[in-house]
């Protein structure tokens, strides 16, 4: 009892001899010091509000402000925010941390507060939920999910919430998966290998290890589930970094190998999964590009649009894209919007995308004139002149 009211003197004798602000400064340090996060918000929102004139607490009636004065408040209500929010964190309270560090916008701050953080079984659904599901550090959230819940879950949480995200989340999350399964299925493999023959094999890669070994291969063998390696291809797709491609490839060299009860049918033009993402990801890494190239252009072109969506041209585009042949990914989506005038308007950020890489946005400016669509024209106009200046 002392304790507090000795808090209740100091505050008083802050007032009578500071004022009101420096009362506010007392009453911050003890909420502070005594790790009442909320109540601290309340005392920095009204040191905020006297700092500018305004009244302690918000009224009913509301503040009638000019823009300046009201900028500043939001200023301030932002400092607390983070003042706060920093401060859960760092005792470990990650979903009422980010409650309050959601307004200020700074998600590297808040990864760096998340990285401090150990996961343990009280705080996992939090980090993972915060990390991944609220985008401040998508890798980070993936990672959990696989570490913590199994390959499994972590495909699911990909088709599901990553695939949402930005291509550099989806990035971040593919890479760890497939180094993942990879990981998981060389060692297995090997294993095998190993206690077949009885020495560990001195191969290093998938493809090594099964080109020579039909026998590893019967109509019921595989060495790691064969849904969760199908999909884990699939993903692989958004790669970037060379050393993940060349790990995704070598996944599709073991999948080829499989029994055809286990090759599984995807989306076109990947129907034939290992096959196709061979060609896809060899061509990402130098290797048979015109094959490559050849394949998704018939693909594009001889796929309808109204059976099989936009993925047949897509794929194709974003291949050429990739490879740095713009033009003709350009003249590709022409033609696609001409078999699919449904897709026109969807094409144009994309076709936007290809000028600005090239510096011309001479065709781009023509198709808008010839559909009507005069913001198109304007932006490739607008971004011509810019590029010329």
């Amino acid at each position: 009892m002392a304790t507090v009211e000795t808090e209740f003197d100091q505050l008083q004798e802050a007032l009578e001899q500071g004022g009101i602000e420096a009362a506010l400064d007392q009453l911050a340090k003890y909420l502070r010091e005594n790790k009442k996060h909320h109540e601290l918000f309340e005392a920095l929102k009204m040191k905020a509000r006297y700092e500018l004139g305004l009244p302690l607490t918000y009224q009913d009636a509301g503040d009638e402000l000019d823009e300046s004065i009201r900028t500043k408040l939001e200023d301030g209500l932002i400092s607390a925010c983070r003042d706060v929010g920093t401060a859960l964190m760092r005792e470990g309270a990650v979903r009422e941390g980010w409650m309050y560090l959601r307004p200020v916008g700074d998600r590297a701050a808040a990864a760096a507060e998340l990285a401090n953080i150990e996961a343990n079984q009280e705080n996992l659904d939090q980090l993972v939920e915060v990390a991944l599901h609220e985008g401040v550090d998508p890798k980070r959230g993936y990672a959990l999910v696989l570490e913590h819940h199994g390959t499994c879950n972590a495909i699911t949480t990909y088709e599901s919430v990553v695939v949402r995200q930005s291509t550099a989340a989806q990035q971040a999350a593919a890479g760890l998966l497939v180094e993942h399964v990879h990981r998981d299925l060389l060692a297995t493999v090997r294993a095998d290998i190993a206690q077949q023959q009885g020495t560990v094999p001195a191969e290093s890669t998938l493809k090594e290890l099964v080109a020579d070994r039909d026998w590893l291969f019967g109509e019921h063998s595989y060495h790691l589930d064969t849904t969760h390696l199908a999909s884990t291809v699939r993903f692989s797709r958004t790669l970037e970094d060379e050393a993940q491609l060349r790990l995704a490839l070598d996944l599709t060299a073991y999948g080829r190998r499989l029994s055809s009860q286990f090759q599984y049918k995807g989306d076109q033009p990947f129907e034939d999964i290992y096959p196709s993402h061979a060609l896809y990801l060899g061509a990402l890494l130098g290797e048979d590009v015109e094959a490559a190239i050849d394949y998704f252009r018939e693909r594009a072109e001889a796929l309808d649009p109204r059976e099989h969506g936009g993925l047949p041209v897509e794929a194709y585009v974003q291949l050429l894209d990739r490879l740095g042949r713009y033009e003709p990914a350009i003249e590709a989506l022409l033609g696609f919007v001409q078999k699919q005038p449904d897709a026109a308007a969807q094409a144009v950020p994309l076709m936007l995308e290809l000028s600005q890489k090239t510096g011309n946005f001479d065709k781009l400016s023509a198709y808008c004139r010839g559909r009507g669509d005069v913001l198109g024209y304007a932006t490739a106009a607008l971004c011509s002149a810019a590029a010329r200046a």
